[in-house]
């Protein structure tokens, strides 16, 4: 038979040395990557909580029951703000920490003032399937659909199922006065729980790197400041798009956006207004654009915009759209642009033809009065 005692050193070995590996990732990766420092506190927190729990011939009981119920619940909690954390979401507070304190405070009750194993034990085995309820939640409905949130949401619910059976399983099986009794249903407990936090711990790894990945693909192809594609990006995007125009007798648009006398609004008004200039024209030109539709930063203030399945008379209608939208008077800093638009014309064309037919009728409007649209 398995020795209770002998998992909750392990659970508490495991938490420990997950705790370590989550503080070294908090430290090497981004701090846009939010929620480890929780995560790892939490894993800590279970820890210590499963050795004082594993201490209890040796220490006192405020120790080995109500310190470690505490630093255990504290711990859930603190798991469930480093996901909400590490989503990009709030936790309500107003709910979740009156209800455990409550919690604590019970623990207190049922421990030294009413002691009943039975009442310790429907308090926290609720409040654990609660946490671990919403935070399933909170993984299904906001969490990328990738294998580590996944495996999270499905250690989640395995851990809530394990907590209501052991609340369920206390009204009609004897488990006992303590966790350390060898019947059926708290062994299945004990090294369930020991089981779920490596893989959980396991998942929180993996999510980290899913989204230090996802970090390092957005800056090796986005624009770090208008989160427009970049020169290298938008070159492959384009010779894929143009072999299957040759490949299906398709037509292709590409437009050539030069923002007009933005040297004039950098000088004027200093390049943190330029910049806000630049992020305002990417974020209106998407608006205006298809999904399937890209926009590429080029350099300084000129931008492309490749349009799939698209004739010339409808890029140079998507052309007069953002040139209509930057001239319209708005909120802040405004700038007008020159736009040259073309198609792909035969099956010896390549990008280099094309952005030099775009480049120059760009320039041609630019000659002919600026905030115009020229076709190359």
């Amino acid at each position: 038979m398995i020795d209770p005692r002998t998992v909750l050193f392990l659970a508490s070995m495991l938490g420990g040395l997950m705790a370590v590996v989550l503080f070294v990732l908090r430290r090497t990766h981004p701090a846009r990557i939010d929620g480890l420092g929780t995560w790892s506190l939490g894993l800590l927190g279970i820890a210590v909580g499963t050795m004082l729990a594993f201490c209890r011939p040796w220490l006192p009981e405020m120790l080995t029951v109500s310190v470690a119920r505490v630093l255990l619940l504290g711990s859930l909690f603190a798991i469930y703000l480093g996901t909400l954390r590490f989503i990009g979401l709030k936790p309500n507070l107003r709910v979740w920490v009156p209800v455990i304190l409550m919690g604590v405070m019970l623990q207190v009750v049922f421990t030294h003032v009413h002691p009943s194993f039975h009442a310790r034990l429907i308090v926290a085995t609720s409040l654990a399937a609660s946490l671990f309820l919403s935070q399933a939640w909170v993984l299904w409905a906001h969490a990328t659909p990738t294998f580590a949130p996944r495996l999270c949401l499905a250690v989640s619910l395995l851990l809530a199922m394990l907590q209501l059976m052991r609340l369920v399983t206390s009204f009609v099986l004897p488990l006992g006065e303590s966790v350390y009794v060898t019947t059926t249903p708290n062994m299945v407990y004990v090294v369930g729980l020991a089981l779920a936090v490596l893989f959980y711990s396991v998942g929180m790894v993996l999510m980290a790197s899913e989204r230090l990945r996802t970090e390092l693909e957005q800056l090796a192809t986005r624009d770090s400041l208008t989160n427009a594609i970049n020169r290298r990006q938008m070159t492959a995007l384009f010779e894929n798009e143009l072999e299957r125009c040759h490949r299906q007798d398709r037509s292709m648009g590409l437009l050539l956006l030069d923002l007009d006398h933005f040297k004039t609004i950098n000088d004027t008004y200093g390049h943190q207004a330029g910049d806000e200039v630049l992020i305002k024209l990417v974020a209106n030109t998407k608006l205006l654009l298809r999904q399937s539709d890209q926009v590429a930063r080029f350099g300084g203030e000129e931008f492309a915009v490749l349009l799939p399945d698209t004739s010339l008379e409808k890029a140079i209608a998507a052309a007069e759209r953002i040139r209509a939208s930057c001239a319209a008077p708005g909120k802040g800093l405004s700038c007008t642009v020159s736009i040259g638009v073309t198609t792909n014309q035969n099956d010896a064309d390549t990008l280099d033809s094309m952005l030099a037919r775009a480049d120059k009728a760009m320039y041609r409007a630019k000659a002919n009065g600026r905030n115009r649209v020229e076709t190359g």
